[in-house]
């Protein structure tokens, strides 16, 4: 299916899967993890709290209760210490392990949002480049899987459209 960008709430869209950029506790926070946690509901919380946290870069699978979606998927971005203790690697890892999970349980579709380019403080260019490229790197030999970005804000969005408009120029096929 492949990968689009789209402006929006991520509690709002509807997918298999919605993946939450939690904090390592997994027992809700602010921005996108605070949004998730209340628009599910405290069930999602109660499920959350016997899964023993997670570690930045892993991710766990919970149901979505309230959403509208089957599954949340939870997990830990890095926090940014100057781009020198291995942020780049652990935020791909987000990526793909929530991504792999998707796959494993049978999802069709998986909705992100912009994992630690709030208060993690991820430069958002830098960000959006390695969740775009994970994704279809991902995608290659998993076509069938419907991946949606889903961007709160407008800079946000415009982050990731100049990353998609810059990878789609490199990949288009050159001709003389």
């Amino acid at each position: 299916m492949g990968l689009s960008i789209l402006f929006g709430d991520i509690t709002q869209c509807p997918a298999d899967a919605i993946v939450n950029a939690a904090k390592p506790s997994l027992l809700g926070g602010s921005g996108v993890d605070g949004a998730i946690h209340r628009a599910a509901g405290p069930e999602l919380l109660a499920e959350c709290r016997t899964l023993g946290g997670c570690l930045p870069g892993e991710a766990k699978l919970t149901k979505a209760y309230r959403l509208p979606a089957r599954y949340v998927i939870h997990t830990p971005g890095p926090v940014w210490q100057g781009g020198h203790h291995s942020e780049a690697a652990v935020l791909s890892s987000c990526y793909r392990s929530a991504l792999t999970l998707a796959v494993e349980h049978g999802c069709r579709s998986i909705a992100f949002p912009s994992i630690a380019t709030g208060i993690y403080g991820f430069p958002l260019p830098q960000a959006a480049h390695i969740a775009l490229h994970t994704i279809m790197e991902f995608l290659y030999s998993h076509p069938s899987l419907d991946v949606r970005m889903v961007c709160f804000d407008e800079s946000t969005l415009r982050a990731y459209q100049v990353d998609w408009n810059m990878f789609y120029q490199e990949t288009k096929p050159k001709h003389d």
